[in-house]
Order: structure tokens, then sequence, then C-alpha cells
């Protein structure tokens, strides 16, 4: 936490890449970690519909399951599995690892705030937008 009352954050975007060897990707989900204030929180599309029309190319229901996983790691889900209980800043450092496959993350970018579940629901509506 910095002396104004500020805490530092980190932050990933999440993106589902239809077909990794093109690249190209569509924005699916926002990781937000303030380390100071033990917050780890995700937001991310899992209606099946949303994901159906913004990449027809894809299998939704596995990418549906993704992203419901990686909220629930984020959550500290018990079910999700033993990440899930690791400290927060594991589970981050986990859910922001580069991957080469269809469910990536952007690289981590940083800032300051005074609420982080507020900046999270902030960096998912410029991201992602619609629906969570």
């Amino acid at each position: 936490m910095s002396g104004n009352g500020q805490t530092a954050y980190a932050f990933a975007v999440l993106r589902a890449v239809p077909h990794v060897h093109l690249g190209a990707f569509v924005n699916v989900g926002v990781v937000v970690h303030a380390r100071a204030a033990e917050y780890l929180g995700a937001r991310v599309l899992d209606d099946l519909e949303t994901i159906r029309r913004r990449i027809p190319d894809i299998d939704a229901e596995l990418l549906v399951r993704y992203l419901r996983a990686y909220r629930a790691i984020a959550e500290g889900d018990s079910e999700a599995g033993p990440v899930a209980l690791a400290p927060t800043s594991e589970r981050f450092h986990w859910l922001t690892a580069p991957r080469s496959d269809v469910l990536q993350s952007s690289p981590v970018h940083e800032g300051v705030c005074d609420d982080a579940a507020t900046v999270l629901d902030e960096l998912f509506n410029e991201f992602v937008g619609g629906p969570a």
C-alpha cells in the first residue's frame, strides 16, 4: 500500500485464441491482483451464447468451462483443485503464465487504485465489455 491510501495492483486480460497458429484473439476476461490488499479477482464472459456470438469457430462449451475454472481459482474455491488453495500471488502467477492454448493471458500490467474490486469491474468493461 502506498502512503496515500492507494494500493498497487497488477492485471492481465484473458484472451480466447481460437486458432493459436494465427495469433488472433478475443478478450474474454480480466484478472486483478492487489498483493497488499490480499485481493485476487477475475471477471470472465461465461455466458455460452455470448461466447458463441463473439467467437463462432470455437468450442464454446469447453471455453466456458475453462473460464469458470479460472474464476474459481482466482476466488480460491477448493473445488477448483490444489492451485486454488495457494496464496493469492501464486494463483495470480499461475493464471497469467504464458501458454500456447486456446485461453491465454496478456502481458501483466500495473497500476494503483483505491479499491481493487472496482478496478476489476472497470477493466472488464474497458477490455471485454458486455455481460459477465
